[in-house]
């Protein structure tokens, strides 16, 4: 790239469910990152870039960080998010308006020791009913850590997206690009077709059991004509199967039509899906089956 370029590795953390994954598909223009309502959607560190100009800014949307339990997965999911760290020019601390739990704390005390910009986004401000709350509760936040901007927004408004994406690249070293400038992500569309379809097995199974659930992509091949896609669905119990699977198939069959959409969608040329539920006892303890599923393991 020619002189005259910054660019820089902006890391987005916070607890489950602040909205980091919504933040980051609205900077990139695609949903590249599974969202939920759920807490723990986000299991791997994912890669954004945006290039506008002569700035290229590399978001990298984290696992919620939250307490530790004995299960592999949960701890790999912390680990992932605070290894993250490692190796950024600026850290964005996402936390809800209005409210400040045990888990933010827990993310901030990791924070104590980076060398690096860390700015406070106060993300959905747009649920607050009294905005005459906003300033105290902001005020009180910046009394709790030397946070180089406190930036008050919500990532489905587009100009409070914009705003926080202008005072990033002020604190972007200048250096060239790190990838190409047509270039969104670092992951596979074999990847991201496995987390939109547990995106939407999250959202159709609501509490039921979207923490037991892991997906496999077994099969992926583009044509001219469109892609194949065959991928397996792991849950722990037999009881779960039966849920997943639902009445005559009929949930399967709603999470299949809602994932093929949403990868036909990125791909832009028709999908054919196919699903498989397979029972496997204690997935989310076992490394082995972890690495297969692509869970990250800093």
């Amino acid at each position: 790239m020619s002189t005259g370029t910054r660019c820089g590795r902006v890391v987005i953390v916070g607890r489950p469910n602040v909205g980091k994954s919504t933040l980051l598909n609205r900077i990139v223009g695609i949903h590249l990152a599974a969202t939920t309502s759920k807490p723990q959607t986000t299991r791997n560190r994912i890669l954004g870039i945006y290039t506008e100009g002569n700035d290229q800014v590399l978001f990298y949307d984290t696992p919620g960080i939250h307490a530790e339990t004995p299960r592999l997965l949960n701890q790999r999911l912390n680990k992932t998010a605070i290894a993250s760290l490692a190796g950024a020019d600026v850290v964005l601390l996402m936390v809800e308006a209005g409210q400040w739990r045990d888990e933010d704390a827990r993310v901030l005390a990791y924070l104590q020791a980076v060398d690096v910009p860390v700015m406070l986004v106060v993300n959905k401000v747009d649920k607050i009913a009294h905005k005459e709350a906003l300033l105290p509760y902001l005020a009180e936040l910046g009394d709790k850590f030397e946070f180089a901007e406190i930036i008050p927004m919500s990532a489905f408004r587009p100009n409070d997206v914009e705003r926080l994406l202008n005072v990033i690249k002020c604190y972007l070293p200048a250096r060239p690009f790190d990838y190409d400038t047509e270039e969104v992500t670092d992951r596979s569309m074999r990847f991201i077709a496995a987390e939109m379809i547990r995106e939407q097995l999250m959202k159709q199974l609501g509490q039921e059991l979207p923490y037991s659930l892991a997906v496999d992509i077994e099969h992926f091949k583009e044509t001219p004509g469109g892609a194949d896609i065959a991928a397996v669905i792991f849950v722990e119990r037999e009881g779960q199967k039966r849920i997943v699977i639902g009445t005559k198939g009929e949930m399967l069959k709603q999470v299949g039509t809602q994932a093929r959409q949403r990868i036909a969608t990125l791909l832009q040329q028709p999908v054919n899906l196919k699903l498989w539920v397979k029972v496997k006892p204690a997935w989310a303890d076992h490394p082995g089956l972890l690495d297969q599923f692509n869970l990250d393991h800093e």
